[in-house]
């Protein structure tokens, strides 16, 4: 059917009829923002544009590298169970190996998908990293390039519950199993360039061979140390039912070169756990601290070398409006809320070590019981220490060299240290030589007046010059108690 021309509407009643149009959908709209409440707008508003999107069939799951300040297990643990899924549709992998791991380490490189099979249902993985640039909060002329990296696993919404329910769970639980076969201890360390939460653990395989079988310590200190560790890491349930984080506090105390660091590598290769280093010197905000520690695993010792001298944190009564002081950010009183606060209950099975030569220079509130639960000497050398390291580094199994007697008597009363015992016996291969320059070392520290004072009280004026103290063997102090064993040169105990 054909229309003429004078059939058709005139341009001027077209617009007529559109500005008419146009009114009555103001009009309307008006009124419906009158009488129809804005929460009830906008439900028919998403409602409307549900009812026009087109709908993918497929669900989509986000998993970041962090929720918050805590790190995500799910994106750990998916990290190594997708090294394990590589097909040859791979085209970019990451591969790395330390110089004393056995096999080689791979990883999705950015932007590599990969295929899974689950229960009949497919699901896709890619991996994404994500830069952009944040202000440096010290000086906001600055921007700091950050990397977010973070999962994407793709699949049919009709698997969700399947993959909520088992499928993931089987990935954690996987995961666990392949790091406990292929357990390599960890020594972890700040890495303060750039990166998504500003700082964060960096780590290397911990290969320090410290044993509590090679370990120059006294046999009852020793014991009492491992019957500890043993008795901490079984009574999970204990401390859940008395209401206390697992976790256990040690301070080791002493002069420099006495193993305060072989003996946290002893305690680490015992329990096997992993060992975190953390620098207070490189830390200027509470807020980082805590999200260093809370990114710190289970079944791991914190250790904080020297920390008498590794960063003046204000006192909390001292500096009462340290809020006001721009350049103190990190407080005593943020460390010590993490040992101990409710920040310590965020994690399980944790040994947290203090270390310092000077004892008495720590804040009493450091080392108070329930945070550092446990107090170790470590001093001197004695007999008994000299005939572990001649075994170690000698061979020696017996104490039937016939200098061991003249050495016994020279070392009961000398300071030195097990370090400098092992620095000279390593001087010669030859046992003979090594011992006998052992022997003069000996006697040129009696001759330069190095020796050990006796445990009576030593009055101000006849103090000796700084640096002569006393040698004790053994002496440990925990929060049920204290003990302080002291070995006299006859065997004799105090």
């Amino acid at each position: 059917m054909m229309f003429s021309s004078r059939d058709m509407p005139s341009p001027s009643s077209m617009f007529s009829a559109y500005a008419s149009m146009t009114a009555s959908v103001m009009l309307m709209r008006s009124m419906a923002n009158d009488l129809i409440p804005q929460p009830i707008r906008g439900y028919l508003a998403n409602a409307f544009r549900y009812l026009i999107k087109p709908h993918s069939p497929n669900l989509t799951l986000v998993i970041e590298e962090s929720s918050g300040i805590a790190r995500n297990q799910v994106y750990d643990a998916a990290e190594v169970y997708l090294s394990t899924r590589v097909s040859p549709l791979n085209e970019r992998l990451k591969i790395f190996k330390s110089p004393k791991e056995k096999r080689l380490t791979i990883r999705l490189e950015k932007g590599e998908k990969l295929v899974d099979f689950y229960g009949g249902a497919e699901l896709k993985w890619r991996f994404i990293c994500a830069e952009s640039e944040n202000n440096n909060p010290s000086n906001n002329n600055i921007a700091i390039r950050s990397e977010k990296q973070y999962f994407e696993l793709c699949f049919h919404k009709e698997h969700k519950e399947m993959v909520l329910d088992n499928y993931l769970p089987f990935i954690l639980e996987k995961s666990k199993e392949m790091k406990d076969e292929e357990r390599d201890l960890k020594m972890h360390t700040l890495n303060t360039s750039y990166c998504y939460s500003g700082i964060k653990w960096d780590s290397i395989n911990l290969e320090h061979p410290s044993t509590f079988e090679t370990l120059a310590m006294e046999p009852e200190l020793k014991k009492a140390v491992v019957e500890d560790l043993d008795r901490f890491v079984r009574r999970k349930d204990f401390y859940k039912t008395v209401g206390r984080a697992w976790k256990r506090g040690y301070l080791l105390y002493g002069p420099p070169g006495t193993g305060k660091s072989s003996l946290i590598a002893a305690m680490a290769n015992h329990l096997k756990f992993d060992i975190y280093d953390l620098q207070l010197a490189n830390i200027v905000r509470d807020g980082d601290l805590r999200k260093l520690l809370l990114a710190t695993a289970n079944r791991s010792i914190l250790v904080i070398e020297d920390i008498d001298c590794s960063v003046d944190l204000p006192e909390r009564t001292r500096h009462a409006d340290a809020r006001k002081q721009a350049d103190v950010q990190l407080t005593l009183s943020g460390l010590l809320n993490f040992i101990d606060g409710l920040w310590s209950s965020c994690g399980d099975e944790r040994i947290i070590i203090f270390t310092t030569n000077h004892k008495e220079r720590l804040d009493p509130a450091l080392v108070r019981p329930g945070r550092m639960d446990m107090h170790i000497h470590m001093s001197y050398c004695s007999y008994h220490g000299f005939k572990l390291l001649a075994s170690n580094y000698l061979g020696i199994s017996s104490g039937h060299h016939y200098l061991f007697g003249e050495i016994e008597g020279l070392i009961e009363d000398t300071q030195i240290t097990p370090a400098q015992v092992a620095e000279e016996l390593m001087k010669s291969e030859d046992t003979d030589a090594a011992l006998e320059g052992f022997v003069n070392l000996l006697k040129r520290k009696k001759l330069e007046g190095d020796v050990c004072e006796n445990d009576a009280p030593i009055k101000p004026k006849s103090r000796r010059k700084v640096g002569r103290m006393q040698k004790k063997t053994l002496g440990i102090s925990t929060r049920y108690g204290t003990s302080s064993q002291r070995r006299t040169r006859r065997g004799n105990k105090l």
